[in-house]
Order: C-alpha cells, then sequence, then structure tokens
C-alpha cells in the first residue's frame, strides 16, 4: 500500500488498533503519499527539461555537396547533372 517510509513510519506511529480509524487513516495517508509523488516527479522531470533546454546542441558540420554536370550518353542536349556528397568515392569499373 505505502510506498515510502515516511508514511509507512507515521502510519504505524498513528495507529490505534480500531479498525475504521486504522483504515481511513491508511486512505488518507496513501491519498496524501500519491499527491507528494506526482508533485516530486513533475517537478523533477519540469527542471530536467529545464537544464537540457539551457544547453546548447552542437552545430554539425556542414560540408557543401559537390555539382559535377558532363555530357550525357543518351541525350546531346541534356547534360546529365549529379549532387553528391563530398566524402562520396565514385566506383570505376
Amino acid at each position: 500500500m505505502l510506498r515510502l517510509n515516511e508514511f509507512k513510519t507515521l502510519y504505524k506511529a498513528w495507529k490505534q488498533d480500531i479498525v475504521w480509524f486504522d483504515h481511513l487513516l491508511l486512505g488518507l495517508l496513501v491519498w496524501i503519499e500519491d499527491w507528494v509523488i506526482s508533485k516530486r516527479v513533475k517537478d523533477e522531470v519540469g527542471d530536467a527539461i529545464k537544464e537540457y533546454e539551457k544547453v546548447e546542441p552542437p552545430m554539425p558540420d556542414y560540408t557543401t555537396p559537390i555539382y559535377t554536370e558532363k555530357p550525357s550518353e543518351a541525350s546531346v542536349s541534356l547534360p546529365e547533372m549529379r549532387l553528391t556528397a563530398p566524402w562520396y568515392k565514385e566506383v570505376k569499373e
């Protein structure tokens, strides 16, 4: 039922051995514990998101592509145009 040791200790300390009172106390402590856990999680996640947004992302290395144009074997009027990455090596057969 109770997950946090603080609330388990409170329940043991406030327990009166009156069945209806103990069940009421346990229900109240479970409800408060759920609220406390939700609040802590919400605050921690919010702080982590704020901390993450403060960090500047590293800029990627941009290299300009290589543009080539050569006469086409299929058509005389339209050249063959190619846009390739600088690290691309063309395999000659």
